[in-house]
């Protein structure tokens, strides 16, 4: 009896056969969604073969049964290059087809990786990891353990069978581009990495998997409560005024093209206040039921959105059980982590084993996500980002102020979106009233013809006009003269949000403003979400009231949240975040028409911003052109032709940060994923180097590029915080009950992190600010850094502010 894993518990055994067949049986479940069953299932099959050898088992057994003896290091028997080795030999030489290599290079780099990242093919230093670990790496029991599958597992006719099945497949799906090859190895990376973890899981945990979720039972029952809500909505005593009545025009527009126009890239342009969360909700819930989609994500840029729109969702679609929302990783990657060549699962499932195995992998029918974790799936290192990639194909993903992409991503963006359109059965719908124009950049997005959802958007836009921006950038303003200015009007305005562009500025103006009798609001990413959502239900009481105060805040509060103010002031940024702001202001059309100020911030340090520099570059030259030529914009800056110009022009400017650039190896991101042959100088090299033709057909550096893949510029680092229930998760992380459902756990705790600066880690640290848990897995903060005002108690700049981790 060859032993795979043993349970921690009860020490109960799960053998190999047992296992290598469940995550077989699962893989194939998640690679039959494209087509590639048996590409997946052949990964399961073989992924933990090294595990048949003599010392593998003499290893477990010493380790599971036999404490009193000399314990060995943990994961020092390597046990997932046996399987890569094995394809390799069987797939790839002179005679073998292109998809017989191809699905070994796919397959074997998913088995030999599935404790690491995904090897390179080729590396900057010109040497390839995957075929060092499939033809050199030393597996002294290698033939007895290939020799022990085939007589435990399936005789080698079966398996061969069985690969020409996956052969087949291969031929059927691939187009032979270098981009679809990339992220195909990764879909077989992510359907072996979550079969993996979910049968390990489930003999841990002794539970079969449950009943799959009846995705159209739960979309129609959905779809039928929204429409419930919405005829509600008409009942109403101001259903009939016109921007109601255009409301329910446009959320009818989205019914039928949801049923009419199959799967693809769409635009939902409705304008600020125009009921895009509903409206999008109906396009999804429609399209999903019509064509078969198994799930419905929602990819918001800041957790702010995610909080409100998943609280309105549930409200209105009755049900939480069913509604993800996924802020944060809680969990940080080992910091002593195993080198990539070193075996995490050696058999034995410790506390630390338990948090790596935790359901994480995007399984809900409906999910509300951020930028960031949408693109740490496709690109960052980290099993857990890859293992939730297969739950994205057949989705409807809806994106929600796409406008907030961050500016050197936008290549890869691109390439992901095309990818699941076009091979993953994806409808994407991109919502915002500031649409940008990602068709017309290198590495373009592949928007359907027609696809915007409203006709008539300038119509549209100058129905729903509420507010007149006033240019006051001539004279540049400190924080003396704007709260001198804000406190001599605040009676004649009223409700007053002010929004800067970087979090020290934005704490000087609170510090200058909190004694002024009127109440003074400050919001900052230093909150976690769950402070920033009291702070907001405050402020929501406070314009209910309709007494004048004030709210000082960064960019957070722009896109997506749904207050309304008197008066707003912007600092001067880019084109899309002025108009953003100008949402928030007369947001419902209480009054007629109210002012949005934009004025030129003097003491903003943002020359290292370089986004928002330009964008502020880039809005003062459409401002100027506007003052002379205001009949060419259709006298309002906030109407379709204006963005549109805007954003050519931004992207313009920016045309070289588009495609993520790796300074340390002057290298695109793109480059390193997705080069062909002839292009890529990394196979010129090798072929100068070893006098021959580079012998794969792959070629990309994955490892490198995960490795040096991050959407924030600077690393940041989840800290549970002592705010709230956060004090709650504080003492069950301490006590260790936090054990006995640790996927509960880290949904709660995600409302009580905050997302810290390396910078801002290493000062806490110094003050012993910072407790570490298992190893450095997980951070608490102590109670005396986190105060009620301000969030984690630092002083800083923080940059962007983009605060989707």
């Amino acid at each position: 009896m060859y032993i795979a894993h043993v349970r921690q518990l009860d020490k109960e055994i799960q053998t190999i056969k047992t296992h290598l067949l469940g995550v077989q049986r699962l893989a194939e479940q998640f690679g039959e969604k494209l087509g590639l069953k048996h590409v997946a299932g052949l990964a399961g099959l073989l992924h933990d073969l090294g595990k048949y050898s003599d010392k593998f088992q003499q290893y477990i057994d010493i380790v599971a049964f036999h404490p009193e003896l000399p314990q060995p290091k943990r994961g020092e028997v390597d046990h997932s290059t046996a399987g890569g080795r094995l394809l390799f030999s069987l797939l790839h030489h002179k005679e073998s087809t292109f998809c017989e290599k191809l699905l070994a290079e796919i397959v074997g780099n998913a088995i030999i990786s599935h404790h690491s990242n995904l090897q390179d093919y080729l590396s900057p230093e010109i040497k390839s990891d995957y075929l060092r670990r499939v033809q050199d790496t030393n597996l002294p029991e290698y033939e007895l353990a290939v020799e022990r599958f085939f007589q435990d597992m399936m005789s080698k006719e079966e398996l061969i069978n069985y690969i020409h099945v996956a052969v087949d497949e291969l031929e059927q799906f691939i187009n032979r581009t270098p981009t679809q090859s990339f992220f195909v190895t990764k879909y077989i990376f992510s359907c072996l990495i979550d079969a993996d973890r979910t049968d390990t899981r489930s003999f841990e945990e002794q539970v079969e998997a449950g009943e799959p979720t009846q995705h159209l039972l739960l979309f129609d029952g959905y779809y039928r409560r929204l429409m419930d809500h919405l005829a509600a909505l008409k009942e109403r005593s101001d259903a009939s005024e016109p921007i109601n009545v255009l409301r329910a025009r446009m959320s009818e527009q989205c019914d039928v093209f949801a049923a009419e126009r199959p799967s693809g890239i769409y635009t939902l342009s409705i304008p600020t206040g125009g009921g895009k969360t509903l409206a999008s909700l109906r396009y999804a819930l429609r399209h999903a039921g019509k064509y078969n989609k198994q799930r419905i994500i929602y990819v918001v840029p800041y957790t702010t959105i995610i909080e409100q729109n998943a609280d309105e969702v549930r409200k209105i679609l009755k049900d939480s059980e069913h509604i993800l929302e996924h802020h944060s990783n809680i969990i940080e990657d080992d910091p002593n982590g195993r080198g990539d060549d070193d075996e995490a699962d050696d058999g034995i499932i410790t506390d630390k084993e338990k948090l790596k195995l935790a359901r994480d992998n995007w399984d809900s029918p409906i999910i509300f996500t951020t930028l960031v974790q949408f693109l740490n799936v496709f690109y960052a290192k980290g099993n857990r980002n890859t293992r939730r990639m297969h739950n994205l194909s057949h989705s409807v993903i809806v994106f929600d102020e796409v406008q907030k992409v961050p500016i050197h991503c936008i290549a890869l963006f691109n390439e992901a979106l095309n990818f699941l359109k076009q091979d993953a059965h994806c409808s994407i719908l991109l919502c915002t009233a500031t649409q940008p124009t990602l068709e017309e950049v290198k590495h373009s997005l592949w928007k359907d013809r027609d696809g915007e959802i409203v006709p008539n958007l300038s119509e549209v836009a100058k129905a729903f006009k509420r507010v007149e921006l006033i240019d006051q950038t001539e004279d540049p303003m400190t924080n003396e003269t704007l709260a001198d200015w804000v406190k001599s009007e605040i009676n004649e305005w009223g409700s007053t949000l002010i929004i800067l562009n970087t979090k020290r500025v934005v704490k000087d103006l609170y510090e200058k403003l909190k004694d002024f009798p009127v109440p003074v609001y400050h919001l900052s990413t230093s909150m976690c979400a769950a402070h920033r959502k009291e702070q907001l239900e405050e402020i929501r009481g406070m314009l209910d009231q309709q007494d004048p105060f004030i709210c000082v805040t960064t960019q957070l509060i722009e896109a997506g949240v749904d207050v309304s103010f008197k008066c707003v002031i912007r600092s001067l940024a880019g084109l899309d975040s002025i108009a953003q702001a100008a949402g928030r202001c007369n947001r419902h059309g209480e009054d007629k028409q109210r002012n949005v100020y934009i004025i030129d911030h003097a003491e903003e340090a943002v020359s290292k911003l370089k986004e928002i520099k330009v964008g502020k570059e880039m809005s003062s030259y459409i401002l100027a052109r506007f003052k002379k030529k205001a009949d060419q914009y259709e006298r309002n800056l906030l109407l379709p032709k204006a963005m549109s110009e805007y954003f050519r022009y931004y992207y313009n400017r920016m045309e070289v940060n588009l495609n993520y650039y790796v300074k340390k190896l002057d290298k695109e991101m793109t480059k390193l994923l997705m080069s062909l042959s002839q292009e890529n100088d990394y196979v010129t090299h090798y072929q100068k180097k070893h006098g021959a033709s580079f012998p794969l057909l792959l070629n990309g550096s994955y490892k490198t590029a995960a490795e040096h893949f991050q959407v924030i510029d600077q690393k940041t680092t989840s800290v549970l915080v002592p705010y709230g229930r956060g004090k709650e998760l504080i003492a069950q992380l301490n006590s260790g009950a936090w054990l006995e459902d640790i996927s509960k756990f880290l949904k709660q705790a995600q409302q009580y992190t905050v997302n810290l600066y390396s910078q801002e880690l290493e000062h806490l640290r110094r003050d012993n600010a910072i407790v570490v848990h298992l190893d450095g897995m997980i951070y608490e903060l102590k109670e005396n850094w986190y105060s009620d005002e301000y969030g984690v108690d630092l002083k800083g700049e923080g940059g962007m502010d983009f605060i989707g981790f």
